[in-house]
């Protein structure tokens, strides 16, 4: 009796019903439970000279929130201080030299490990 090669596949059953895999594609979850507590999130604020024309700025990175919270963050960082900047791919940019505040007002917010990098 001849083996046809394409047995193996013939037996594969396609179906659309999740059954026992509803629970991995299950997106109902809080995504607040993966973002590490303010507490133990490891804070870094630095001055930056950078590309940026010789101009000084203020740059806060090391946050582990998601890009809705970084915003809200750096719109209260860049008010307290009374500047301009902007908040994107995790990292907070307040234009000048405004470290000192910058790490009070973390800490203030509950970013207790939050220190200055630098000179």
């Amino acid at each position: 009796m001849k083996k046809n090669k394409n047995s193996d596949r013939d037996r594969i059953v396609y179906s659309t019903d999740l059954g026992s895999l509803r629970n991995f594609f299950d997106t109902t979850e809080d995504e607040t439970d993966s973002v590490t507590p303010k507490s133990k999130q490891v804070v870094r604020v630095t001055l930056d000279r950078k590309q940026r024309g010789g101009k000084e700025v203020t740059l806060v990175t090391g946050l582990e929130e998601n890009d809705e919270t970084i915003k809200e963050l750096g719109s209260f960082l860049k008010s307290k201080c009374g500047v301009g900047g902007s908040a994107k791919n995790g990292e907070i940019i307040v234009q000048g030299d405004h470290r000192e505040k910058v790490i009070q007002l973390l800490k203030e917010k509950g970013y207790t490990n939050t220190k200055r990098t630098g000179g």
